[in-house]
């Protein structure tokens, strides 16, 4: 299988960079898998799991929104927040679900739409979490 080379950026770090076989990146439009030769394209990326894919092992990385640059022989995310499963503190990931919960009163019309979505992927995100092994 064609590799072609990946780099997860967030604020605080480089995440990941390297050759791979494919990314599965949550996109607000919808979820979308890139391979090499991938078609370039700009997209907005929702809070969710991305998936690494090397050399048949899949690596699973929660980010919490960004942007996702597939170029020709690259894709570049830039990403809110970027942690590893294995990084991330479950308690304070429920936590910041209840924040944004609470958090709804205080919004209205789009602005509460756009509260609304973000706090059903977190949700989605811990679902996933709980109810998988995740492989």
């Amino acid at each position: 299988m064609a590799t072609f080379h990946f780099d997860l950026v967030s604020p605080e770090r480089l995440a990941f960079s390297g050759e791979v076989d494919q990314v599965d990146v949550p996109g607000w439009e919808g979820d979308f898998g890139v391979l090499a030769g991938h078609a370039p394209l700009v997209a907005a990326v929702r809070p969710g799991i991305l998936t690494i894919i090397t050399g048949g092992q899949k690596q699973k990385v929660i980010v919490t929104g960004g942007l996702a640059e597939v170029s020709e022989d690259r894709l570049t995310v830039l990403a809110d927040v970027a942690t590893s499963i294995e990084e991330l503190d479950r308690a304070q990931f429920a936590d910041k679900i209840a924040e944004l919960q609470e958090k709804l009163s205080e919004k209205e019309g789009s602005e509460l739409d756009l509260a609304i979505a973000r706090l059903d992927h977190y949700k989605s995100i811990q679902h996933e979490l709980n109810t998988t092994a995740m492989h």
